[in-house]
């Protein structure tokens, strides 16, 4: 049975990552979820508490350096799909697998085919699929994922980061990558909206707003995941409102 799939995207220090956390977190006991961090900068598995001790990025260009030298007959796809196992690190609901840096000058191609095929493969084993990806949306270009059902982007309540969250939709609209629905979502707000902020110019249905949580930056501050959020903690609340209105977490 095919994952749902939910990718989220946003211009950085928006919250990006934080959202998808907690998306996962939320996701964890109906699932299991294959959390995919699509963001060089690799904070995913910091939010979610697990430590990241191999990338895709760093099997690609092992795989790169070594293929020369294997013998006549050792085939390099298995050599790829058991270096994509050994780059997962497990925890309780949830698989995480860091994408890791783009690529370099050398050539990719039949890497990132191997790779496509068994990360395609690997998502077969999962209920939900969450993708935290970087504002270029680098790693949904090379088609290193499947079709995404839905796509949040985080923005926070300003024309500028609204107006980035324009741009993010166009990116994912011009990768010719099928989407099911796209949303905004706003985050870090304190109170109500400021007055006169035109969320349209997002060009996005707003989903939901998430409301700045100091919990939220305690435990960052702390290099704690953000699984030691409290149920009533607001974030964790409002995220959980968002998926049930995507309908995404039901038992059943």
């Amino acid at each position: 049975m095919r994952p749902q799939v939910i990718a989220v995207a946003g211009k950085g220090g928006t919250g990006k990552t934080t959202l998808a956390a907690l998306v996962i977190e939320c996701l964890r006991d109906p699932g299991p979820v294959l959390a995919v961090d699509a963001d060089p900068n690799c904070n995913l598995g910091e939010a979610l508490g697990l430590k990241v001790e191999r990338t895709i990025g760093q099997l690609r260009d092992e795989v790169l350096e070594r293929i020369a030298d294997l013998p006549p007959g050792v085939p390099k796809d298995q050599l790829l799909e058991l270096g994509l196992h050994q780059c997962l690190v497990e925890d309780r609901g949830v698989d995480l697998l860091s994408m890791g840096h783009g690529e370099g000058p050398r050539c990719y191609c039949m890497v990132n085919h191997v790779l496509r095929r068994a990360i395609e493969t690997l998502q077969g084993n999962y209920r939900y699929v969450v993708l935290d990806n970087e504002a270029g949306m680098e790693h949904l270009s090379r088609r290193t994922t499947q079709d995404v059902d839905v796509l949040l982007v985080v923005a926070e309540p300003t024309p500028v980061s609204l107006r980035a969250a324009r741009r993010i939709k166009d990116i994912a609209e011009s990768l010719g990558i099928r989407v099911g629905k796209k949303f905004l979502v706003l985050n870090r707000v304190r109170g109500e909206l400021p007055p006169g902020l035109a969320v349209e110019e997002a060009a996005l249905p707003l989903l939901g707003i998430i409301p700045y949580d100091p919990q939220v930056e305690e435990l960052a501050a702390r290099g704690r995941p953000l699984s030691g959020l409290p149920p009533d903690s607001p974030a964790r609340r409002a995220v959980q409102g968002l998926l049930g209105k995507l309908g995404i977490g039901k038992e059943g």
